[in-house]
């Protein structure tokens, strides 16, 4: 109870110090104009293309998870990545992202340790997609020097972000493959550490480790390793197209290449583990508006507080539907994600 409210506690203090910025130095009647001065058909476009992205993570997990179970129900992946998604976004602490797997393994009756570890190879090839977009960007610099005034602060914090970013799931990437060439010698680890705790709760330990190992063993196959690459691709092109139609919405014209550190920037706020993305999302997004487009501050308010709801709203009404449809409260998906941890 005591980590919850710490965990809860933490969670909204951040909401609030980035809101508290977020909301900084702006003209309260402009940014409520700007919240209506949206092209309706752009508007209905990007309602209607939320699920895309739901759907191209499934297509993308289906790869991961076939070499465990090759006859997994799409609707049932489709399932899991929009209730986890729907669970993050209501709750603090990223919770969704054990909700997801764990939802799909009583589902498909699948190992709960092998569909965790298809996620976080999902997280790290994520984080590496975006920093190879990012790094593509920076190279790139000076054939669009000319049209690009981004300011050079901007350029210094992106590349700091990107090396972090690439640092980070450099480590991950090679900590995993560590674990699943030499399983043998870190399951013995494992049990070694594992010794001075009852022998009923060990066992559980051993188990999920050993699944989680095996949600490892598609980077056995190089050409499984690239196919995953290739789909990760697909899954954030899509991701930068999405925001690159919203721009159209309203009616700022930017080539779709350089949509690409902004869309670097609503990661790492997304990645903030605040309530529905909140605060963290928010202040990255002005941020990249702001200093990579010149974006009038309050234009930039208005824009991101949009963007932002019609993710939240349509991400969880598809979520609320499966949960309708299966007969499962929020609160027991919750509970589903609270108690793995």
């Amino acid at each position: 109870m005591r980590k919850t409210v710490v965990r809860f506690g933490i969670a909204f203090l951040l909401t609030f110090v980035f809101l508290f910025f977020f909301f900084r130095s702006v003209n309260w009647n402009e940014v409520f104009g700007y919240l209506t001065d949206v092209d309706l058909k752009f508007f209905i476009l990007i309602v209607v293309l939320v699920p895309v992205h739901l759907l191209t993570r499934s297509f993308r997990w289906r790869f991961l998870l076939i070499h465990e179970k090759k006859d997994v129900r799409f609707y049932n992946m489709f399932a899991g990545v929009s209730v986890g998604f729907t669970v993050t976004l209501l709750f603090p602490g990223r919770i969704g992202e054990l909700v997801r797997p764990l939802y799909l393994a009583q589902k498909e009756g699948m190992s709960k340790g092998f569909a965790i570890g298809t996620v976080v190879v999902e997280r790290i090839f994520d984080i590496f997609t975006m920093c190879f977009l990012l790094g593509i960007f920076l190279l790139a610099k000076p054939l669009y020097a000319s049209f690009f005034e981004g300011k050079e602060e901007t350029y210094s914090n992106l590349q700091l972000w990107g090396i972090i970013g690439v640092a980070l799931a450099t480590f991950l990437l090679a900590l995993i493959l560590s674990l699943y060439f030499f399983r043998e010698k870190a399951l013995s680890v494992i049990s070694s550490l594992l010794r001075p705790l009852p022998e009923k709760v060990s066992q559980r330990i051993l188990k999920a480790s050993k699944g989680f190992l095996q949600g490892l063993k598609f980077f056995h196959s190089v050409g499984n390793l690239l196919v995953y690459i290739l789909l990760s691709f697909v899954v954030w092109i899509g991701i930068i197209f999405y925001y690159w139609l919203f721009f159209f919405a309203y009616k700022i014209s930017v080539p779709f290449f350089l949509m690409c550190p902004y869309v670097f920037f609503v990661l790492i706020g997304a990645s903030i583990p605040t309530p529905g993305m909140t605060g963290g999302f928010h202040l990255f997004s002005r941020e990249g508006l702001t200093s990579l487009f010149n974006i009038d501050t309050n234009l930039a308010v208005g824009m991101t507080i949009v963007v932002h709801a019609i993710q939240v709203v349509v991400t969880c009404l598809v979520g609320y539907v499966i949960l309708w449809k299966e007969g499962i409260s929020l609160l027991q998906l919750k509970k589903l994600g609270e108690d793995a941890e």
